[in-house]
């Protein structure tokens, strides 16, 4: 009964991953962290939410994340997606779509787990891809 009226709840496994990042807003950065009790870098965060949700292990750092899941374009974004930001072709940072141009991530020291717009022009300029990684209940 528990499992049915989680599946009631959560009407795809994207809305899971997304409601469980938002319990994570206002966690501080800390490079290399990868838990809530001492904070989050962004692969750190973005991993724990899909190990979290799902037992999925995504790789640590956010180049590798970036090969994980399947690739697609910025107009094929769902909630839940991987989202990768970077400079001079090299991939740097990495958040979670939450639908409607947002993203939430865990920016950098002294930040804290927020949501940002894509449309920003500190995060357009820097848009790098996306990834699907596939999930199931």
């Amino acid at each position: 009964m528990e499992q049915v009226i989680e599946r009631a709840i959560y009407k795809t496994p994207r809305k899971r991953v997304a409601d469980f990042a938002m319990t994570l807003r206002d966690i501080r950065y800390r490079r290399a962290g990868r838990d809530p009790d001492t904070g989050f870098d962004c692969s750190g965060f973005t991993h724990y939410v899909y190990s979290k949700t799902y037992g999925l292990e995504l790789p640590y750092d956010a180049p590798s994340q970036f090969h994980s899941g399947d690739k697609i374009g910025r107009d094929e974004l769902k909630v839940g997606d991987l989202v990768f930001f970077g400079v001079r072709n090299r991939i740097t940072h990495v958040g979670i779509y939450m639908g409607e141009g947002r993203f939430i991530h865990s920016p950098s020291p002294g930040k804290r787990v927020r949501v940002d717009e894509l449309a920003s022009p500190y995060w357009a300029k820097r848009w790098a891809g996306a990834r699907r990684v596939h999930v199931t209940v």
